[in-house]
């Protein structure tokens, strides 16, 4: 027969077994992260958003101790690695680069994309903001942002502006303008931003709006005149250019941006390190010298923040689509 006082003690010693063997398979779970992880970039090799990453994607594996490993993944403006990553296994081993094409333009643009901005993942952290700018021919006579504005609504026919593409950042950040301002502008779309850089130095076409990596040579050395800029604040690489703002478009601001994402449920205690590894390496001054190098001004901040900047910009860039009527060709 039992005692209380044995049956006391067979319980308390069973509970510190039990305790115990929870307690040891903590200690054996590998602390993460415990093998390589893999980076998909759903674009090409070689353009800046995969330089960007690739930038990262190095910097981050050296502060966690293990290969962080690009995998490019391209095909349908970024809709397929994107969606591959949703539905992969939220253990913090496959990591998105996204963009803000993908993310925050292309469902509004696309009948169908196979993965929800919102829902399907766990923001990191914005690796940083790709200035857009908007180009003149030199010899093309308004100068300012005010000027392109007035010129554009004295012309029955508007005045033309090229884009890398239909439905690209600076093509809805030019219809964005329009519907803030009355402009009449007029887009071209063209396959890749190279192609409407030959254009616009030739003189081909008037204006084009792009990112501010592939303008600089040609502002620099005078083949092309900066209109502005449409970032928030004068980029660092191009100080004399004004912005939009200062031009008298008040709170507007359209730049692209690159991000680190995680599959939706992710262990919390996994996103926040990544996130705190990530500050490090954009707070980095090496870092942040290439990246501007790219054209791209490092953000570090907290996930939640990027994450409120995300749900605004596919919000706000759904009425601009909606409103022009914008549909991937």
């Amino acid at each position: 027969m039992h005692t209380p006082s044995r049956r006391l003690w067979v319980r308390t010693t069973l509970a510190a077994l039990a305790l115990g063997l929870g307690l040891g398979a903590q200690a054996q779970a590998p602390a993460y992260p415990s093998k390589p992880i893999r980076l998909v970039v759903p674009f090409t090799p070689g353009g800046v958003t995969d330089t960007s990453g690739r930038l990262i994607a190095d910097q981050l594996g050296k502060r966690l101790g293990q290969q962080v490993i690009v995998d490019n993944k391209p095909g349908a403006s970024g809709n397929i690695g994107t969606q591959l990553v949703a539905s992969a296994e939220a253990d913090g081993y496959t990591l998105l680069l996204g963009f803000d094409g993908t993310m925050v333009i292309n469902p509004h643009v696309f009948p169908k994309v196979g993965f929800d901005t919102l829902k399907d993942f766990a923001p990191i952290g914005k690796i940083g903001d790709a200035v857009l700018i908007l180009v003149a021919h030199p010899n093309f006579p308004a100068k300012s942002l005010k000027d392109v504005i007035a010129l554009s609504k004295s012309q029955a026919g508007g005045l033309s502006y090229g884009t890398s593409g239909t439905g690209g950042t600076p093509h809805i950040a030019g219809e964005l303008l329009k519907q803030r301002t009355g402009a009449n502008l007029v887009h071209v779309p063209y396959k890749g931003g190279g192609q409407a850089m030959t254009d616009v130095l030739g003189g081909n076409i008037p204006l084009v709006y792009t990112a501010i990596a592939g303008a600089i040579p040609h502002v620099k050395s005078g083949k092309l005149h900066p209109v502005a800029v449409s970032s928030a604040k004068r980029a660092s690489s191009l100080p004399d250019v004004a912005t939009f703002i200062e031009n008298g478009v008040s709170d507007f601001e359209a730049n692209s941006w690159v991000a680190l994402l995680a599959p939706a449920k992710t262990p919390k205690a996994i996103v926040d390190k990544l996130t705190t590894e990530l500050n490090a390496v954009l707070n980095d001054p090496e870092v942040r010298e290439k990246l501007n190098g790219m054209g791209i001004t490092a953000t570090p901040g907290s996930a939640e923040k990027f994450g409120e900047e995300m749900k605004r910009d596919l919000a706000r860039y759904g009425q601009v689509v909606k409103a022009a009527n914008i549909k991937a060709e």
